[in-house]
């Protein structure tokens, strides 16, 4: 048999194998993948090698993960990641638990044990997955186009991650999936999730109480933004002369708006959060309200009515009134129109121009100014926030990782849409996602920068994919927030006089390993030392530079104070 031909053979076997036939199925729907080659999906990626979908390789399972969430937090599409079977699947736990908690569809395709039983080191996979709340779709011989298909179904209509197994003896033999007449697997049409139509009388109960508002607020979070609601509502805020504020994931939904007050909750200036709470009818639209929008309890008045309109079967919190079950979009549209006779309530005419959102505040609050340096020598974060928003191009997607330094990007930053603010790990309050989160926010398809920023801690732990960020993002920014210390703890705990011996870390040169993968890298321990920044972007804003922020322990974030008044609690965002 000549070469050519022994060629043909091989690539008409490698297409028919059950491997081939998810990637074909899933390359129908999926653009990107992330993750790590192993055993068990070494054949599904060879396989891959040949669609239209692309594949990033990452340097840890836990980030091929987190990199596919944050790819479809950022507008890119349908979330999936691969990971090998036993160790490299458990490495994806924590980025899986949070695509779960943060309803995120996404499709974990993963090497599994063989059909014929477990090995010494294969663990039960699906109780594990079952545990975080992700169910386990397992492909066969004869169904690993139709499994797949559901699988992906799954995730789009519960807003949830799945995963995709491929028992390690079926992934490179043939399939037996019952094939067309022209010889192809069939592909049936993915069914999309309908919009659901809120039930009229919740509209007119909620009209009703809009009408008679004398200070109507409008709160929208993300799931407003997925639903293209912000048109709408600031229709309607315009109609009712109301307020408007977001949760941090709704960041910009609202533009530069007069009316808008920014981010509420623990991110929000004191300014804001006064006149939300001033609210006496307040509608939430597609955000979850949990404890740190709600500033734990104090976000709104005792006698404010609260309307929710969310896809949830119940209200997500104990404080609202009333839900109006429904597509965010379609409730503000009916609101709209059953409000198109009613007088606006002229609490923001009254008062006049909102003061600038959070980002746009350049007072600091506590005086201070000069050089940007704190009492011990070290940068103040919030003037770095400050200087970094003026000097970052303005086209940029902010990626945060957890940790104390959460809040200065959402609060300081011009973010220019919801989609361009991602934040992976604040549904199951974790860090170290931060560096494979840039990964899939770069990959998603937006132009301009994307702006990493992360702490020494978080980033010590997401530090294998500091290459892959070098490797695959052409043009980012890295901001360390470096305090040599895991901040929050320091101030919840250590302050309370435990023991800091665990909560310190020994200042790392972030810049140095920077360069040493391949990227630029400035120490920052003066605004001055900025001008690092400045030249990048002059000389075009390509490649990634890290900025080793050597920042204060000194200033602690409001929404932390908050939190500390209410005991230790760990760091989210709705």
């Amino acid at each position: 048999m000549s070469e050519h031909a022994s060629s043909t053979v091989l690539t008409s076997i490698r297409s028919s194998t059950v491997s081939a036939r998810v990637a074909q199925a899933l390359s129908r729907h999926v653009s990107e993948v992330f993750g790590v080659m192993g055993n068990g999906n070494a054949h599904l990626l060879d396989a891959l090698a040949s669609t239209t979908t692309r594949f990033t390789a990452m340097r840890h399972e836990a980030g091929g993960v987190a990199a596919a969430d944050a790819y479809a937090r950022a507008g890119g599409g349908l979330a999936a990641a691969t990971a090998t079977y036993g160790a490299g699947f458990t490495n994806t736990l924590t980025p899986l638990a949070e695509a779960v908690m943060a309803q995120i569809p996404l499709v974990l395709v993963v090497g599994d044990a063989p059909t014929t039983g477990t090995r010494p080191w294969d663990v039960d996979q699906f109780q594990i997955a079952a545990g975080l709340g992700a169910p386990t779709f397992t492909v066969g011989r004869d169904d690993a186009t139709a499994t797949t298909l559901r699988a992906i179904e799954h995730a789009v209509h519960r807003r949830t991650a799945v995963v995709l197994a491929i028992p390690y003896d079926l992934a490179a033999v043939a399939s037996d999936e019952p094939l067309r007449a022209d010889g192809t697997p069939h592909h049936p049409a993915l069914v999309r999730p309908s919009r659901v139509e809120p039930v009229a009388r919740r509209l007119d109960t909620a009209a009703a109480a809009l009408r008679s508002a004398h200070r109507p607020l409008i709160l929208a979070g993300r799931g407003a933004w997925l639903a293209d609601a912000g048109p709408v509502l600031g229709e309607l805020a315009e109609r009712l002369d109301a307020h408007t504020a977001t949760t941090a994931l709704g960041r910009g939904l609202f533009g530069s708006s007069p009316r808008d007050l920014g981010v509420a909750g623990g991110f929000a200036t004191e300014h804001a959060a006064t006149r939300i709470a001033e609210a006496d009818v307040v509608l939430v639209v597609g955000a979850g309200l949990n404890q740190f929008t709600m500033r734990f309890g104090e976000a709104f008045s005792a006698d404010a009515h609260v309307i929710q309109v969310d896809l949830a079967d119940a209200p997500t919190n104990a404080r609202v009134d009333e839900l109006i079950h429904g597509d965010a979009a379609l409730a503000a549209a009916g609101l709209l129109e059953r409000l198109s006779d009613g007088a606006g309530s002229g609490w923001v005419a009254s008062a006049g121009r909102a003061r600038p959102a959070p980002h746009l505040d350049r007072d600091l609050g506590d005086g201070s100014t000069g050089d940007g340096l704190c009492a011990d020598g070290r940068l103040d974060p919030r003037s770095l926030a400050h200087r970094l928003d003026e000097l970052l191009p303005a086209d940029r997607t902010v990626v945060q990782d957890g940790g104390h330094f959460i809040g200065w990007a959402p609060m300081y930053f011009d973010i220019p849409s919801p989609d361009r603010l991602v934040m992976v790990g604040t549904a199951y309050q974790s860090i170290g996602l931060g560096f494979p989160s840039a990964v899939g926010a770069a990959a998603a398809g937006h132009t301009g920068t994307t702006v990493l920023c992360t702490g020494d801690g978080g980033g010590l732990m997401a530090l294998p994919d500091l290459d892959t960020v070098i490797r695959t993002v052409p043009s980012g920014v890295i901001v360390v927030f470096n305090d040599a210390a895991y901040g929050a703890e320091v101030h919840q705990y250590g302050s309370r006089g435990l023991d800091q011996t665990p909560m310190l870390i020994d200042e790392v040169d972030f810049a140095a390993l920077a360069r040493a993968l391949g990227g630029q890298g400035v120490t920052v321990d003066t605004l001055a030392a900025l001008d690092g920044l400045t030249d990048w972007v002059h000389a075009g804003a390509q490649g990634v530079l890290l900025l080793d922020c050597r920042i204060s322990t000194s200033v602690v974030a409001p929404y932390l104070s908050e939190m500390m008044q209410q005991g230790p609690r760990p760091v989210a965002v709705d």
